[in-house]
């Protein structure tokens, strides 16, 4: 049958119209390929803005390494290594991203960089802690991590011929426990003038290492300090309120509520005397409290928890500071080089805070620190003033205690019996 020729042209269009629309439909259908319970989706063509990286890319991550050196700031660090600035400022915007501001030196600083673009960064303090910071998008997460040392129980004694220092360095004990062990009785025990040659101590404490490593020391578990005959024995002890502190064998605080002096490992250079010459004015004049001889800079302990009346100077006095303990007690602090920071008057100190540091201001006629103790409005000697002790283990916790203690208090006497009995060999 033969088509008349005006009929063939429309069958040509139409046919070739519908091909048309046959091949536009199947560019518009996502093709998926399903196998078990795993989809697979046909990758779309990529634009430009949406770039994945290939496997050739991912191998491009570089891992650099930095450890903190003095000067060093996080932005210098960031520039030194290639990062941006904007993602230091998000990370520091993390949960943890306030423990980068106080780097020092010798923490270490690791980055895993992907293309040149930061995708984590591990902040390490110590050989303990981590802080890692990871890319999500533009932004970060912040994860820490705390690892837990291996805890070796050690003993140490040591007896005294001129100081705690050189008995110290000679047990080998590092300076900075030596301090720690000193600071336990320093209530009981003024290490400038009590000390006597043939004074001993034993301490027990705990030496730390990590995968085998030393990295440091651990806490003074017991410790017992001999002076001029009379023994001191004090353990440690984590209360129910979670902190740790001394206490001896029966639950009382080695704490008292002042300490015997603002200043660690001074002379003194003038006593409590009511009747002194006064190196100054040539007079005779009470001396109504103790100069404690120390280098310009040394730092002033407040002895006791309080608030400051008085953070002034004037002429005599040079830079002083006066400090209220409750309605009995106050304590002065006079000839200070400068004060603490933020200390002011109103405003509230803890025992042991540094308020202030050694110097000569005023009337002296070199650096030192002149202290006052006064009960109720009368100057008392602060070496010799009975001092009210700190709150002691509650009654009901004292089984707890005991039980707690037991193993340390135990230890402490069995090798302090043995020393002795070596020495007595």
């Amino acid at each position: 049958m033969h088509l008349p020729r005006l009929h063939k042209r429309l069958t040509l269009v139409i046919g070739g119209l519908l091909l048309l629309v046959g091949l536009s439909g199947l560019g518009d259908n996502t093709l998926t390929v399903e196998q078990d319970s795993d989809r697979i989706l046909a990758t779309p063509p990529q634009t430009p803005t949406q770039s994945s990286p290939s496997p050739e890319t991912a191998e491009l991550a570089v891992e650099l390494s930095y450890e903190v050196k003095a000067g060093d700031n996080l932005a210098s660090i960031f520039m030194q290594n290639g990062l941006s600035a904007t993602d230091l400022h998000n990370i520091t915007r993390t949960a943890y991203g306030k423990q980068l501001r106080e780097i020092f030196p010798g923490h270490r600083l690791s980055f895993s960089k992907i293309d040149d673009v930061l995708a984590t960064l591990t902040y390490s303090p110590d050989r303990l802690t981590s802080y890692t910071f990871t890319r999500d998008g533009t932004k970060f997460t912040a994860e820490r991590e705390v690892f837990q040392p291996d805890r070796v129980t050690t003993y140490k004694h040591s007896s005294i011929d001129s100081s705690l220092f050189v008995a110290s360095q000679r047990a080998g004990i590092p300076d900075n426990l030596t301090m720690r062990l000193a600071q336990i009785f320093q209530w009981d025990i003024d290490f400038v003038l009590d000390i006597r040659p043939g004074d001993e101590f034993f301490v027990l404490f705990e030496e730390l290492y990590f995968k085998g490593e030393f990295i440091g020391y651990g806490d003074i578990l017991a410790a017992e300090f001999v002076n001029q005959g009379k023994k001191y024995r004090a353990v440690q002890y984590q209360g129910s309120t979670g902190r740790k502190d001394y206490f001896t064998p029966e639950g009382i605080s080695m704490r008292k509520a002042f300490l015997r002096a603002p200043v660690e490992f001074s002379r003194i250079s003038s006593s409590f005397n009511m009747r002194r010459l006064h190196p100054v004015r040539k007079t005779v004049r009470p001396h109504r409290g103790i100069d404690y001889a120390a280098p310009r800079g040394t730092p002033i302990f407040a002895s006791g928890d309080g608030r400051i009346k008085t953070a002034s100077r004037n002429r005599a006095n040079g830079r002083y500071i006066i400090i209220n303990h409750g309605q009995q007690f106050v304590t002065k602090y006079l000839h200070l080089s400068k004060f603490g920071r933020g200390i002011k008057a109103g405003k509230k100190v803890k025992q042991g805070q540094v308020i202030g540091y050694v110097g000569s201001t005023g009337l002296a006629t070199g650096p030192h620190l002149h202290y006052e103790f006064l009960v109720n409005g009368t100057h008392m000697n602060p070496r010799t003033v009975a001092l009210p002790k700190a709150q002691s283990i509650a009654k009901s916790e004292l089984a707890q205690f005991a039980l707690a203690t037991r193993q340390h208090t135990l230890l402490l006497t069995a090798f302090s019996q043995q020393m002795t009995n070596m020495a007595a060999e």
